[in-house]
């Protein structure tokens, strides 16, 4: 069994699946913040022309929110495991390297500069390698398994 085999056996989900759940994920926690920053904004004024002037500016706001952290998400997972089947490898890079690629696409896109691209995609590849390094991904695996359940059956004592 090689590397190849051992990455893809110790996971359920496909990296195509794993793009999608994390850009799922990302759609959720943008409108969820997209919501909270819309309640700490005034509420504009009302307009003639404008029913629930108030409701449609939160439904942008999140829409807003909820489309970028969409796209970091699945930037962010895709890139990831892209670079882990080219690499063969399961470690902190894979992680950094989607993550500048996510930072610098959205926030360079949304910026419209160059500098905005690096600056953010180094933030996030950065804070990925930190949290990577000091996670669970880096250590080695012993084979043992932590389970609170057990399938074997204790005997009867009497």
């Amino acid at each position: 069994m090689d590397l190849t085999d051992k990455l893809y056996l110790d996971d359920e989900d496909s990296p195509l699946l794993k793009t999608i759940k994390g850009a799922t994920t990302g759609l959720a926690a943008g409108v969820i913040w997209g919501t909270v920053l819309a309640t700490w904004h005034d509420v504009p004024r009302v307009e003639r022309h404008v029913a629930l002037p108030g409701l449609i500016r939160t439904l942008k706001i999140c829409r807003s929110h909820g489309l970028t952290f969409a796209a970091v998400g699945g930037l962010y997972i895709g890139v990831e495991q892209l670079v882990q089947h080219q690499r063969k490898k399961m470690d902190f890079v894979n992680g950094a390297v989607g993550a500048f690629v996510a930072g610098a696409a959205v926030y360079g896109f949304k910026g419209r500069s160059i500098q905005s691209a690096v600056t953010a995609g180094s933030i996030l590849g950065f804070t990925s390698a930190v949290l990577d390094i000091g996670g669970r991904t880096t250590k080695v695996d012993t084979g043992k398994v932590y389970d609170p359940v057990t399938t074997i059956k204790r005997p009867n004592v009497r």
